[in-house]
């Protein structure tokens, strides 16, 4: 997250330009501590880059906020949330029923599908009749674990982990058959050299909106309707000043935003 962040300490060291308003509120702005491409990773110099570091960057420009980074490991992202150790959650996080039993959300600002990709020499699709007999990774605490567990756990096994890197690698290796996740996701690992060596698409799940949710939020406590309130407005200046879609062609040739 770029202009108008500033570095929390003891943060990762992420690559940061200009300074938020003395006059601004500040906010502890939490986040994935593993790199997620092309939503977040970090360059050669260890900067934090990608589309969501961009919109995180203009959301609190456009809220006036004083957003201070603080990544987190995923798995403990919404109890740092609900402890007050971090205020909101820009994580491509899903907005999904179970999780607004605990925290609540901002309005969507982006929703894409959800995918399965696998080796190039095995011949199968995203249903649970061809999974049958696969291992598929997935990372922990997340709606893609939610989705196989539920779609998938009768025909092939599940296995977790704590970074979506980790199962990205595992399948490079041929240690597991398959991996779901989202598909742009997927898609910058497929651009990568390992992806691209080894993997292909293999076709997005059929939609679960129970268990994937209806896009993404930002996550904030259920208690913080002034913040949420900031950020819903914040999200509807950007994409109609134009903003949003600048940011987003650098990245994506389609609507990232979905409908």
């Amino acid at each position: 997250m770029k202009n108008g962040l500033k570095v929390a300490a003891l943060a990762l060291a992420i690559g940061l330009t200009g300074a938020a308003s003395a006059m601004a509120e500040q906010v502890k702005l939490g986040f994935a501590a593993e790199p997620y491409p092309p939503f977040t990773s970090l360059d050669a110099s260890g900067k934090w880059v990608g589309w969501e570091v961009e919109f995180a960057d203009a959301i609190c420009k456009e809220a006036k906020l004083d957003c201070v980074i603080t990544p987190v490991a995923w798995d403990g992202i919404i109890p740092a949330l609900t402890s007050k150790k971090i205020d909101m959650i820009v994580g491509s996080m899903s907005i999904t029923e179970e999780r607004m039993k605990t925290i609540d959300f901002s309005d969507k600002y982006y929703n894409t599908p959800t995918g399965i990709i696998g080796a190039k020499d095995q011949k199968f699709d995203a249903t649970p009749a061809s999974l049958a007999g696969k291992i598929i990774g997935v990372q922990v605490a997340t709606v893609h674990a939610d989705y196989a567990k539920k779609h998938f756990t009768e025909a092939a096994e599940i296995k977790e982990y704590q970074t979506q890197d980790e199962a990205n690698q595992d399948l490079a290796a041929g240690r597991i058959d398959a991996i779901q996740a989202d598909a742009i996701a997927l898609d910058a690992f497929l651009k990568s050299d390992a992806g691209a060596a080894c993997c292909e698409a293999k076709g997005n799940v059929e939609d679960d909106p129970a268990v994937l949710g209806l896009g993404v939020g930002i996550g904030v406590r259920k208690d913080d309707g002034a913040l949420k309130e900031k950020l819903n407005a914040a999200i509807k200046a950007i994409r109609a000043n134009g903003s949003y879609d600048t940011f987003s062609k650098k990245y994506f040739d389609f609507n990232i935003y979905g409908e």
